[in-house]
């Protein structure tokens, strides 16, 4: 993981224009698209699933965003409404960066992105046809929605796995038993507009200046960046919990995800224990 400091960039016209207006990258001729987009075909595996990836290719000073940005980037969304003998699609973020940029955090990737996908036919006798929208952020000077429409027939899986996917996998967040955690608690109690979890892992340090991020798996709910201490082999995270209703939420325990972005590598741990 590697942190950047970057120049000023128009974060408020992004959430109050921005989302009001047509993209750069989705207007006419007269617009520059930043983002190129390619389907990887993948290749099939022993239990009948299609391993295969979206690449996306970024102009320089160009970046997108992590699954869960932060408060100044703008969350990934897939639509697989449209998408054909698909029955299940698992998605497979490779290790971002982390961006301070005016004061503010976000988490995403500049340059190349490639994200793997394993695709689960409905009928493992027939091709399946990837045909998904993506809505994503994308910000330079200013931040703007993008959206791209892809529509591919997945019926020519590469004879070896492809490289540049292989590559994508191996740059994913270890498990937690890869990376040596030992345990995983969080402690939620109430606050005044909602619910504050303290999450705390036991593990090695994971290098540079560490970023841990919450994720609860709950609907509807906004929860705040993560306040992030370590003491010894003990890494803490804070963050604020508050329903979009202003309404009373439960929080399951084992849905809940904790990433550990360090210098050296990422950690993934799925689920907490009480504390």
């Amino acid at each position: 993981m590697k942190i950047f400091c970057l120049a000023p960039t128009a974060i408020a016209l992004s959430l109050s224009v921005g989302l009001a207006l047509t993209s750069p990258a989705l207007g006419g001729d007269a617009f520059h698209n930043p983002v190129q987009s390619q389907v990887l075909q993948g290749w099939d595996l022993p239990d009948g699933r299609r391993l295969a990836a979206v690449q996306l290719t970024l102009d320089p000073g160009w970046k997108t965003y992590w699954r869960a940005p932060g408060d100044a980037g703008i969350p990934p969304h897939f639509d697989w409404g449209r998408a054909r003998n698909i029955a299940q699609v698992s998605i497979n973020w490779p290790t971002p960066d982390v961006y301070f940029d005016n004061g503010l955090r976000s988490i995403g990737y500049m340059g190349r992105l490639v994200i793997p996908m394993h695709l689960t036919p409905q009928r493992p006798d027939k091709p399946m046809r990837l045909r998904t929208r993506m809505l994503l952020g994308i910000c330079a000077e200013v931040c703007v929605p993008h959206k791209i429409d892809i529509d591919t027939m997945l019926d020519a899986p590469d004879p070896s796995p492809t490289p540049a996917i292989v590559a994508a996998l191996a740059s994913m967040p270890y498990s937690q038993d890869e990376a040596g955690v030992r345990n995983a608690t969080c402690a939620i109690s109430p606050t005044a507009d909602g619910m504050q979890i303290k999450a705390q892992v036991s593990l090695p340090h994971t290098g540079g200046t560490e970023v841990a991020v919450i994720e609860t798996g709950a609907e509807g709910l906004w929860i705040s960046e993560a306040i992030t201490t370590r003491r010894g082999d003990t890494i803490t995270a804070v963050s604020q919990m508050v329903h979009a209703d202003g309404g009373a939420f439960a929080i399951d325990r084992s849905a809940v995800r904790i990433t550990i972005i360090g210098g050296d590598y990422a950690v993934d741990v799925r689920g907490c224990t009480a504390g």
